[in-house]
């Protein structure tokens, strides 16, 4: 058996809404991405959303529309994707770790004033896995010091903390749309605020500094080719129409790894915070201390499992070691980080296949 990590789930909607495009002549800057950004506003709960091409991008017009710049410092975690804190170098900004909960995996935001300065401009929380983080907490730190808040949704589409949706309350957030995240656009994010300005800035700034209103070839500031294509947002229409069908269908994949694995010897399922409504982005377990994982994801491999580490630590990447960072100086991520692997995961994996990563894993577990 074969069973790849992920794997878009794609219908006959999807592939008619694309060949529409097709035969409409308008294939950038038209109606598609209108209506994905208004799909998701509303979804989310705010005022705005624009369009981009990766979250990466989003994250990095959020960065500049909140005036982050050199020599600037943005508080967030090393427990990420690397996008969550290369969006700070891009604007020679610095990123400042804090170590994470051993629990949610989320940055530890009763360390979040420790690290506070006068060179502090922004906190960068991440919804790790598709946790949501306590945004109103965050927000509350922020205000007492004057900070704005970027909120790395990227993983995150639908999950709730408390009952307020990921991306509502940051001052911008940023949701992704690659081909393993809850819905695709192939390529894609999307950026979400409730603040005009920002969203105006962003929308110039996708489109190499243009004014929202004006000649083609007026740039008003400096701006990047971040736009979505039409043909990349009809792919998002489609899926935001059945997002809460796309959203129970990976809860219930979710739920089918939970009972299989939680009596398992060795293995820790997903902690899930009781305020959290989660949308699994990604099915990670962790491995007990003294369990060689490499042995383990070898096993999985050679018998067609797909299976990565989930993730290796931002500070620990070589481009971040050369800053000056080194093993030791978030001791919580780095003991997470070497017990992680993320099983496969999407919406369509079957009852079968999931007894089957199960049987192998344990096979791998008694030998390993």
């Amino acid at each position: 058996m074969k069973i790849p990590l992920s794997q878009p789930d794609i219908t006959k909607r999807e592939v008619d809404l694309v060949l529409k495009v097709l035969s409409s002549n308008i294939l950038s800057i038209g109606p598609m991405v209108e209506e994905f950004e208004k799909r998701i506003a509303e979804f989310v709960g705010v005022k705005h959303a624009i369009a981009v091409n990766s979250g990466t991008s989003g994250l990095h017009l959020a960065v500049r529309a909140l005036g982050i710049k050199d020599g600037d410092e943005v508080i967030t975690t090393p427990f990420s994707f690397v996008a969550s804190s290369n969006c700070i170098l891009f604007e020679r900004a610095k990123p400042v770790f804090v170590d994470i909960d051993p629990d949610t995996l989320n940055m530890d935001i009763s360390q979040i004033e420790g690290k506070i300065n006068s060179k502090t401009k922004a906190i960068l929380p991440v919804d790790v896995f598709g946790q949501a983080i306590d945004m109103k907490s965050i927000m509350d730190i922020a205000e007492r010091y004057g900070l704005k808040v970027i909120e790395d949704a990227c993983e995150a589409l639908g999950a709730e903390y408390d009952g307020q949706k990921a991306g509502s309350l940051a001052h911008a957030a940023v949701f992704a749309f690659y081909p393993n995240k809850q819905i695709t656009t192939a390529e894609g994010g999307v950026i979400v605020t409730n603040d005009d300005e920002v969203a105006k800035l962003c929308r110039s700034m996708r489109s190499q500094g243009r004014p929202i209103t004006g000649l083609w070839l007026e740039h008003e500031r400096l701006g990047y080719n971040y736009r979505m294509s039409e043909l990349h947002a009809a792919l998002g229409v489609a899926q935001m129409e059945r997002i809460e069908e796309i959203l129970d269908k990976r809860q219930k994949v979710a739920d089918m790894y939970n009972e299989r694995l939680k009596n398992v010897a060795g293995v820790k399922v997903p902690y899930i915070h009781p305020k959290v409504k989660m949308s699994w982005f990604v099915y990670v377990i962790r491995l007990e201390r003294g369990i060689d994982r490499n042995k383990v994801m070898e096993y999985l491999l050679s018998n067609g499992i797909g299976c990565r580490p989930y993730f290796t630590p931002i500070h620990l990447q070589p481009f971040y070691r050369e800053m000056g960072y080194k093993e030791g100086d978030f001791p919580v991520t780095e003991a997470v980080a070497k017990t992680t692997i993320a099983l496969p995961f999407y919406n369509n994996l079957t009852e079968e296949e999931i007894d089957y990563v199960v049987e192998k894993l344990k096979e791998a577990l008694s030998m390993a």
